[in-house]
């Protein structure tokens, strides 16, 4: 049995965070709410890509990860573009349960989501779509996502021959590109503090079924140990 050793420059990797807290009864009731009010947070401090998320799937067998861009949220999910035919996608296809984490490392602050994924419609997809740059719609026809590449040089002559294609004209939305909105179950809001008594609230989704003619959906918050 091999003994663990620690990597002295690694454990010596340390600060205290002290920028904040997060108190019950300044949290908003609704999760999305204060999702905004964070996220805006994030925008004010010029946070470097303050929309990076990282998602998480489940293939059945095998978890993975990577880090998309939030495109849109609302109280109806967080929306994410990608190819169709993407590892990301094929997962979601066979386990739409997925997890999103915005790590606002700067702010000393992060907030983890889970949710089920499902495409978004093609029309939101092409208002998305029409709004890229060119060279981000032409990528989109270049690129089939997570397949193997034999050469970065086969990437760029394909590019030169979509951007000769429509050249003259509108780009339309390949059939194998589109987006993802992930609606979410659960929030988890986490504030950094000193000597590693983080603050974290979670939010779970409930159905109050008192009434079953009409039921109302709401979210508990609890504080969790750090």
């Amino acid at each position: 049995m091999n003994n663990f050793v620690p990597d002295q420059q690694i454990t010596e990797l340390r600060r205290a965070f002290k920028q904040s807290d997060l108190r019950r009864n300044n949290l908003d009731p609704d999760p999305v709410e204060q999702f905004r009010h964070w996220f805006q947070q994030a925008i004010d401090a010029e946070l470097l890509d303050p929309n990076a998320m990282v998602l998480g799937t489940f293939d059945g067998k095998r978890p993975s990860s990577r880090t998309v861009l939030l495109k849109a949220f609302d109280k109806h999910g967080f929306v994410f573009f990608t190819n169709y035919t993407s590892r990301k996608a094929v997962d979601i296809g066979k386990q739409p349960n997925v997890s999103l984490l915005f790590p606002w490392y700067g702010l000393e602050r992060q907030v983890a989501i889970l949710g089920h994924a499902k495409r978004i419609t093609t029309a939101e997809s092409l208002a998305y779509f029409s709004s890229r740059p060119f060279g981000s719609r032409i990528g989109a026809w270049v690129s089939e996502q997570s397949a193997v590449v034999s050469s970065r040089q086969i990437l760029e002559q394909k590019w030169e021959e979509i951007k000769r294609r429509f050249a003259h004209g509108e780009i339309p939305l390949p059939e194998s590109w589109g987006g993802f909105r992930v609606e979410p179950y659960e929030f988890e809001f986490w504030q950094g503090r000193e000597n590693r008594l983080h603050d974290r609230f979670r939010y779970e989704f409930q159905i109050e079924t008192s009434q079953p003619e009409h039921q109302n959906k709401q979210w508990c918050i609890q504080r969790l140990a750090p």
